[in-house]
């Protein structure tokens, strides 16, 4: 039954296209132009005609004799069905999917301050470990000093 379906579908398509009914042709002309239902048409064929626009310049994907704001209102409607399929959204799952998405953002928010903590006690350490270095050399200078001081009055007496 599937492919009886497929069969006649591409059918369809193939007998839709071969009547001219693709923007771009000579049938919308200055005096006809293209309207709302044609606006729909044109957006819900709009993947066909990309395909065909790229071995031909006789189709294009939007028709530019049109009568205005009714034929693109149109056009974005059929676009909204061949590319956005709205009979797949739905608003319901809208809320989970985003509390499974803040949950897991939640998540990785604590792995990344868990790891900027340690990062910080690191360099802290590093920090204290250089200023008791540089403490130590301070101290070491100083008794340095004393020491070349007591030989100095020792070496004088």
């Amino acid at each position: 039954m599937d492919k009886r379906l497929l069969i006649i579908g591409i059918i369809l398509i193939f007998a839709l296209v071969a009547i001219n009914c693709a923007p771009g042709n000579e049938r919308w002309t200055w005096d006809h132009q293209a309207g709302f239902w044609a606006g729909i048409w044109h957006g819900i064929i709009i993947i066909i005609t990309f395909i065909v626009s790229l071995f031909t310049r006789d189709v294009g994907i939007y028709e530019f004799n049109n009568n205005g704001w009714p034929y693109n209102i149109g056009f974005l409607i059929g676009l909204c069905f061949s590319i956005g399929a709205p009979w797949r959204w739905n608003p319901w799952k809208w809320g989970r999917k985003h509390r499974m998405k803040k949950k897991e953002w939640d998540e990785i928010g604590a792995k990344v301050e868990e790891k900027v903590r340690e990062g910080l006690k690191a360099w802290l350490q590093e920090t204290k470990k250089k200023e008791r270095e540089e403490e130590w050399d301070e101290i070491a200078q100083k008794i340095e000093e004393k020491i070349k001081k007591s030989l100095k009055e020792w070496a004088e007496k």
